[in-house]
C-alpha cells in the first residue's frame, strides 16, 4: 500500500475509486464500506483508496469536545494496510483545510487522485461547516464527472456498527462485546517504562505502560489479556487502575503480568490484546489477600484465554 501525507504533490497515473473518513479503530462497519469500494474499484479498473485524517476534525473545530481514540495514526494505518488498499491518504487536518470547501476539496480529489467514484457512509459529509452532504456530493460529481454511492450502516444487534458504540463498550469494560464490532480484540500500545517493583515482590512481575491520554482506555480492572512484541506473545493478566491496595493514583496505570516469561522488557514496544474483563479493580486489606486473588485471576485467564483464538 501506497502511504501518501499531501495532496498538493501527488498524481496518480490510473482513475481512482476512493473512501474518506476517520475510519477510527477500522472496526468491521468500515471495513464493509471499504470491501465494497475495493470491489467497485477492481470491477472498474480503478486503484482503491482510502482518504483519512492524522486527528478527528472535532480536535480543531470543538477543542473543548473530549477526543479519545480506539487507534492512533500509525496504528490506524497498519490496520488499514491490512486491507489491500493500493494507497491512503493521511491528510493532516489543519486550519487552512477546515475553510476549504465541498467544491474545492473534491476538485483536489479528482484532478489529483483522478478520482471517478466516492464512496460514503450515512451521515457523511466534507467541506467548511460540512455543507458537502450526500446531496451536495451527488451534484457536483454529475458536474465534475465523478460517481457517489451511498451505503447504509453495517449492523449488529439491532444497531449500527460505529466507532462511538464501541468506544462506549470499551470504557464499561465490555471488551468482548467491542472484540464483535471490531473483528478484533481492542489494543492498548505503549513503551515499557519503569515501575515501583511491588509486582516482582509479591511473585507477579508486571510491564508497565503509561497510558496516552488520547486513547480510549478500557474501565478499570482485571482482564485476560495477549501482550505482543516483535515476534512474541504471551498470554496474561493485565490490570488497569489506580492501585488501591498501595496508593491512589491520579491518573490509571496498566500493568500486564505474562505467563511463563522471565526477562526485561524496559523500553520495548507492547501491543495489548483485551479479550475479557475478569473482576472490577477491588481495594485488598493486605499484600497477602491480593496475592491470593491474583492468583485466582491467573487461572481465571488462563481459562478464558485457551477458550479463545486469537483474531
Amino acid at each position: 500500500m501506497q502511504l501518501m501525507r499531501d495532496l498538493k504533490t501527488v498524481t496518480l497515473d490510473k482513475p481512482s475509486t476512493l473512501s474518506i473518513g476517520v475510519f477510527d479503530g477500522v472496526h468491521l462497519g468500515h471495513r464493509y464500506l471499504i470491501d465494497k469500494m475495493m470491489e467497485s474499484a477492481r470491477r472498474a479498473g480503478h486503484l482503491a483508496g482510502i482518504l483519512t485524517f492524522d486527528r478527528h476534525p472535532d480536535e480543531l473545530l470543538a477543542p473543548d469536545k473530549e477526543m479519545r481514540y480506539l487507534t492512533l495514526l500509525d496504528e490506524k494505518l497498519d490496520l488499514l494496510a491490512d486491507l489491500g488498499l493500493d494507497f491512503t491518504v493521511a491528510l493532516p487536518f489543519t486550519e487552512d483545510v477546515a475553510r476549504t470547501t465541498a467544491r474545492e476539496f473534491v476538485a483536489i480529489l479528482f484532478e489529483r487522485l483522478h478520482m471517478r467514484e466516492l464512496w460514503i457512509g450515512p451521515d457523511f459529509a466534507l467541506g467548511r461547516g460540512r455543507e458537502g452532504d450526500a446531496e451536495r456530493l451527488e451534484a457536483l460529481g454529475g458536474e465534475m464527472g465523478y460517481r457517489l454511492h451511498r451505503l447504509q450502516p453495517l449492523t449488529r444487534g439491532g444497531e449500527a456498527v460505529s466507532s462511538s458504540r464501541i468506544r462506549r463498550l470499551i470504557r464499561e469494560g465490555a471488551v468482548s462485546e467491542a472484540a464483535v464490532l471490531l473483528g478484533r480484540y481492542p489494543l492498548i500500545s505503549g513503551i515499557v517504562v519503569p515501575g515501583a517493583r511491588r509486582g516482582h515482590k509479591l511473585g507477579f512481575p508486571t510491564a508497565n505502560l503509561n497510558l496516552d491520554p488520547k486513547r480510549v482506555v478500557p474501565a478499570s480492572g482485571v482482564y485476560a489479556a495477549r501482550v505482543y512484541w516483535e515476534c512474541a506473545n504471551h498470554e496474561s493478566v493485565v490490570s488497569i487502575g489506580t492501585r488501591p491496595t498501595f496508593e491512589d493514583r491520579s491518573e490509571p496505570i496498566l500493568e500486564a503480568y505474562l505467563f511463563d516469561f522471565a526477562g526485561d522488557l524496559y523500553g520495548q514496544q507492547l501491543r495489548v490484546e483485551f479479550v475479557e474483563r475478569l473482576r472490577p479493580e477491588l481495594r485488598f486489606d493486605s499484600a497477602e489477600a491480593l496475592v491470593a486473588q491474583m492468583n485466582l485471576d491467573k487461572e481465571n485467564a488462563r481459562r478464558v484465554l485457551e477458550a479463545s483464538q486469537p483474531k
